[in-house]
């Protein structure tokens, strides 16, 4: 069972790979005001998408104390500086001289893709009923978006989809321990605290703040534990 539904994951890793090559060849002619403009475009279809799922939270006041608490934990434990530090290892492996872009593109493109409802909801529907649909057609947003990340950010986005392949299995392989997280009250605020980051996500590809996105990642697993500590209230 677990061997077809890591079909899904092989198709949204294989997806995210090909639209980056695609977004390759865009890159090498276009001129950087292209460039700044389809990065702005990106930035504001981020940033309301992060508006859109927030909206979702059930549970405001667990949210803020997830988003806040969880972004603290990441402060100390530099979870930002850890992910860039992956994606500067994979640099060198690939002998680029864009060292900004590529580390960029990584870090992005990698949340972009894992951070989701479509990731959580998709992952469990294969891991636990073998459904796979839900999967495709993120695999299919997530193409297209990688097509327009790697035409700006260059090629760190490629190297996204091995976070795509290792985080999405594993979430297929643990779906019978995290069927919970289909529950009403759990999904909304996951979505909506996953909502927040994404919108910090859309603020920094439009350069307005460097919102160290990534050291406020433990808030997805507080938010469960506060739900999980409210429904016991």
């Amino acid at each position: 069972m677990y061997n077809q539904a890591m079909i899904g994951v092989l198709v949204n890793t294989v997806l995210v790979a090909v639209g980056s090559v695609i977004g390759l060849l865009f890159r090498k002619g276009m001129p950087p005001y292209m460039t700044r403009t389809v990065m702005i475009g990106l930035g504001l279809f981020t940033c309301i998408f992060g508006i859109k799922m927030g909206l979702e939270m059930r549970q405001p006041l667990i949210v803020v104390l997830s988003i806040v608490l969880g972004g603290l934990l990441g402060e100390i434990a530099r979870i930002e500086e850890r992910v860039e530090g992956i994606g500067t290892r994979l640099k060198h492996l690939v002998k680029t001289s864009d060292d900004a872009s590529f580390t960029r593109g990584y870090v992005f493109a990698s949340m972009l893709f894992c951070v989701g409802p479509m990731t959580i909801l998709g992952s469990l529907q294969a891991g636990l009923q073998n459904q796979l649909e839900l999967l495709f057609v993120k695999s299919l947003m997530d193409g297209v978006s990688a097509v327009v990340l790697s035409a700006t950010l260059g090629i760190g986005v490629a190297f996204s989809a091995l976070t795509v392949l290792f985080f999405q299995g594993a979430l297929v392989l643990l779906a019978g321990q995290m069927q919970f997280l289909t529950g009403p009250v759990y999904f909304d605020n996951l979505t909506g605290v996953g909502g927040i980051l994404i919108f910090g996500i859309g603020i920094k590809l439009l350069d307005l703040a460097d919102i160290k996105v990534g050291n406020f990642l433990p808030a997805l697993l507080l938010v469960v534990i506060f739900s999980f500590i409210a429904t016991l209230l």
